[in-house]
């Protein structure tokens, strides 16, 4: 081994060895002759992820740094910082961006585990999304039985967190359109999750939208799991907010995470100002190698795709109102719904009530692979929501080099820009929908180009999972500190 320097210099020739109490061996380790005068830093440097031994022949660990004495060799080294995202139903084809999101931080060096609920409903077709499956452990595949006892550990070896996350569930219940008993188990479902993170070291955990996954952190949390925090989408979260718990489930968490600055500004109407700062926008994120320079916007009439799950609130049957209108106009337009849902009867039964079936497509979910060559053959994305919070598609779209015709709601228009970058209208109004395609119908090539460019350029410059990912890492090591 290379001698050690007094001054408190690395090694030169770093050395590997087990990590006392984790299942993973170290990263590569620093060796520093430690002496009374740096005891403080090296207490200071454990916020950081640095972990603290004494002499390595021994491997105890120092439980505070003043244990630490002179002459004493110790190592540091940058720990992993494991994290676990906590999901209701995962993978679902329209929530790739979660994926992505994941696999930006762990590139990024988090360590991140999956826990959901349950597995998917629905068929998955998108390869990336079958693998992510594999990677997931699910809470309810273990059985009653295993939750039962998982309940019973925690009451018995911690009878007054237990109690403390009974009263919030039961709390929680009394307000919630899904009532109190759901809301036992979701204890029952913290209580996995709780033992889950103890035996695999989290530190902290984050859940997607503030609906059940959020109550199931929280809870975790109450009965001594780690910390946590949690994105708000919208438009769920929008409709409820005290039937869901928001307001007391931004107080506990560490922080909220927002997706658009309009999404901040509802947070903010339900918490106290002075938690604004626990209040984070971080934009959805989209991998710029995946949208490689785009092809030319097509010529000919109108060939619109719109993307998303079949619900009321993405407004689909607008869509189909106002495609009769445009298709009598434009006998050639053509409209490609991508995406399934619960409204799919109603949407079938629309097109056959406007007698449009040669001007629409139903493809159900394609692969994100097959999503970008529909948007390659399209003029324009178009999407007449209702409600929402701001559609990964859109940022999809824009970053394919097309045109987005959207309702003027929610977050998009801190996207899409009117008359730059496409077209915005008020949502419902189907006359206001014809028009914008019919403006898209008699803009050259040309300038449809530019207008793709353009908002390529934005999406690009604002939704980089990356950069995106770097900013959410930030706050889950703040978090941890």
């Amino acid at each position: 081994m290379a001698s050690i320097w007094d001054d408190g210099t690395c090694l030169p020739q770093p050395m590997r060895c087990l990590h006392f109490g984790q299942r993973n061996p170290l990263q590569t380790l620093r060796f520093i002759y430690v002496s009374r005068p740096n005891v403080t830093a090296l207490r200071d440097n454990r916020h950081k992820g640095y972990a603290l031994f004494s002499n390595p022949r021994q491997r105890h660990f120092c439980q505070c740094a003043e244990q630490a004495r002179k002459g004493y060799l110790v190592v540091i080294r940058p720990l992993v910082l494991t994290i676990a995202y906590i999901l209701n139903t995962y993978p679902q084809p329209s929530h790739s961006f979660i994926r992505r999101e994941l696999a930006a931080l762990e590139a990024g060096g988090l360590e991140v585990s999956r826990i959901a609920m349950r597995r998917p409903t629905m068929p998955l077709v998108d390869p990336l999304d079958i693998a992510e499956e594999e990677k997931t452990d699910y809470v309810l595949e273990a059985g009653a039985l295993s939750l039962g006892w998982a309940v019973i550990k925690q009451m018995v070896s911690k009878p007054g967190r237990f109690a403390k996350a009974g009263c919030t569930a039961w709390r929680l219940g009394a307000k919630s359109s899904v009532g109190r008993l759901r809301h036992l188990i979701y204890l029952a479902e913290a209580c996995d999750v709780v033992a889950r993170a103890h035996a695999n070291g989290i530190r902290h955990t984050h859940a997607h939208f503030g609906t059940n996954a959020t109550t199931v952190a929280m809870l975790a949390h109450h009965l001594g799991g780690p910390s946590y925090s949690f994105t708000v989408h919208g438009p769920e979260e929008f409709d409820a907010p005290d039937g869901l718990g928001l307001p007391e489930k931004m107080r506990d968490a560490a922080f909220t995470v927002a997706i658009s600055h309009f999404g901040r500004s509802q947070l903010s109407r339900w918490v106290a100002a002075s938690h604004w700062p626990r209040l984070n926008v971080v934009h959805c994120g989209i991998d710029p190698v995946k949208f490689p320079d785009p092809s030319t916007v097509p010529k000919g009439t109108p060939r619109l795709v719109s993307i998303g799950r079949f619900s009321e609130q993405k407004g689909q049957l607008v869509l189909i109102e106002a495609m009769a209108k445009i298709a009598a106009q434009h006998p050639k337009a053509h409209l490609t719904l991508i995406g399934d849902g619960d409204m799919r009867p109603e949407i079938e039964a629309a097109i056959t009530q406007y007698g449009v079936h040669e001007h629409v497509a139903l493809t159900g979910w394609l692969s994100e692979e097959d999503v970008r060559s529909e948007l390659a053959i399209a003029q324009a994305l178009v999407m007449p929501s209702f409600a929402e919070g701001l559609p990964m598609v859109i940022m999809e779209a824009m970053a394919a080099g097309r045109p987005v015709i959207a309702t003027y709601i929610a977050g998009i228009p801190e996207l899409v820009l009117d008359g730059q970058t496409g077209w915005l209208v008020p949502a419902g109004d189907v006359a206001a929908l014809v028009a914008a395609v019919d403006r898209l119908a008699v803009t050259s090539v040309t300038d449809l180009s530019k207008m793709g460019q353009l908002g390529r350029t934005r999406a690009l410059e604002r939704h980089d999972v990356t950069t995106e990912a770097a900013k959410l890492s930030a706050l889950f090591q703040d978090a941890m500190r």
